[in-house]
């Protein structure tokens, strides 16, 4: 009986640690990450914020910001390859800044599972900023959503994978890298912003340009899923 017990315990405890593992890690991963690299978020503000600043002063006066802005929603085109960085200015949304892709990997259409390479599509926060990324600097996109559990739960999908993140140098399978020089600026963005409810939009293709859905052959809700993108793309 004793034995049971204890065997009984330990599969609780793996449940709790694998139930952790997966659903707290924006808890506790950047925590770890600050353990174990040499610099941290405010390391690296103070190392950057000034470049940064002077970098953007010319982006600031055309919108007519003074400083860092209160606030910014990210988004992210598949098909174009751009990033674009909104602001509110007097209730409107303006854009600060374009940056282009420095690669790309999948195709147009949802991620579905670890390891498909494919960039999410949907509606996303920013979780966490990571100062150690293999990749210099990196953002955690909040994949997978409500949205992408309640369809994968609906097909029996298993292991949506995770670690998405916008992040520098040239290399990807399945975030979006933008260089160096440009994930400087939106990671020095995300720490100066007063309201850290940072909104990411990823979709196939800019639908204020163009309202044709592409074609995907592997799902058949993405009517849905771009109805929703289409709706929120109409604030910026």
């Amino acid at each position: 009986m004793l034995k049971l017990k204890k065997y009984i315990f330990l599969i609780i405890l793996l449940i709790i640690t694998v139930l952790f593992y997966n659903y707290g890690r924006s808890v506790w991963f950047p925590y770890y990450l600050k353990m174990k690299g040499k610099e941290t978020i405010e390391s690296r503000v103070e190392s950057l914020k000034d470049k940064v600043y002077s970098n953007l002063i010319p982006e600031f006066n055309r919108i007519g910001l003074d400083d860092f802005p209160y606030e910014i929603s990210i988004l992210a085109f598949k098909e174009e390859r751009i990033l674009e960085i909104y602001t509110k200015i007097k209730n409107k949304w303006e854009l600060l800044k374009s940056y282009g892709y420095t690669n790309f990997s999948g195709e147009l259409g949802p991620k579905l599972k670890e390891g498909d390479k494919q960039i999410p599509e949907g509606i996303y926060k920013i979780e966490y900023l990571n100062p150690n990324s293999v990749y210099y600097l990196s953002l955690k996109v909040s994949y997978p959503n409500e949205f992408d559990k309640q369809k994968a739960q609906i097909e029996g999908r298993v292991k949506l994978g995770g670690d998405i993140f916008i992040h520098g140098k040239d290399l990807t399978v399945g975030c979006i890298p933008l260089g160096d020089d440009a994930i400087e600026e939106i990671f020095i963005l995300a720490t100066q912003v007063q309201n850290k409810d940072i909104n990411v939009i990823i979709s196939p293709l800019d639908f204020r340009k163009n309202d044709n859905n592409p074609t995907i052959d592997f799902v058949d809700w993405e009517e849905e899923l771009y109805d929703l993108i289409k709706a929120e793309l109409k604030n910026y």
